[in-house]
């Protein structure tokens, strides 16, 4: 897919209507490589400590890579949404740890951490909507993650940043704006991609 005109607006557009096109079955299938994949990526296997998210709608899902770092033993922390759109922390301590929350969202219901706690992360696992070859992520605009990055950097914390997508959704180059930082690699039920950042 090329980035086009219509800059991030309309990329995201095309993505999120690709998406909607999906099956279940091929959103399961996702979910199921990504939780193959990613807990052996290198960065992930020496993880003791994930900053994750329990992904929704056709998002590829997280679920069940979720408990697979769980049952190893990692640390895995999870975004709560705040009022300004900032994330909270909080960690995962199974599916029952779990509860509705607005948007859609499925939050952890144990002891909040604060927005810094993602800085004691040694690998965060972002949503996105796309990634181009320099590694920088397209998100849903929210600037969530934005802000989670921009405090990782502040904090001069280097954890391992990937983001998690479909085939097909690591493109050439997506419309970047100057406060946009890249992560080190993607991964897609295909394998993990990886960027040359900082050059």
């Amino acid at each position: 897919m090329d980035a086009g005109d219509g800059g991030k607006a309309g990329l995201r557009r095309r993505l999120l209507a690709a998406r909607a096109a999906l099956g279940a079955e091929e959103v399961a299938a996702a979910g199921e490589a990504l939780a193959r994949l990613v807990p052996a990526v290198p960065e992930l296997a020496r993880a003791g400590t994930v900053a994750a998210y329990v992904s929704v709608g056709r998002e590829p899902g997280t679920r069940a890579l979720i408990d697979v770092l769980h049952a190893r033993g990692v640390r895995v922390l999870l975004p709560v949404l705040l009022p300004d759109n900032d994330l909270d922390w909080a960690l995962y301590d199974g599916p029952s740890s779990l509860a509705p929350a607005g948007r859609g969202l499925l939050e952890p219901t144990g002891p909040r951490l604060g927005v810094s706690a993602v800085a004691k992360a040694d690998a965060v696992l972002l949503p996105g909507l796309a990634v181009d070859e320099r590694g920088l992520r397209l998100g849903r605009g929210g600037g969530s993650y934005d802000r989670v990055l921009a405090r990782l950097e502040a904090a001069g914390a280097g954890p391992a940043m990937l983001v998690l997508l479909y085939d097909g959704e690591v493109l050439a180059e997506v419309p970047a704006e100057p406060h946009d930082r890249p992560v080190q690699a993607a991964v897609t039920p295909s394998g993990v991609h990886r960027f040359r950042t900082g050059a």
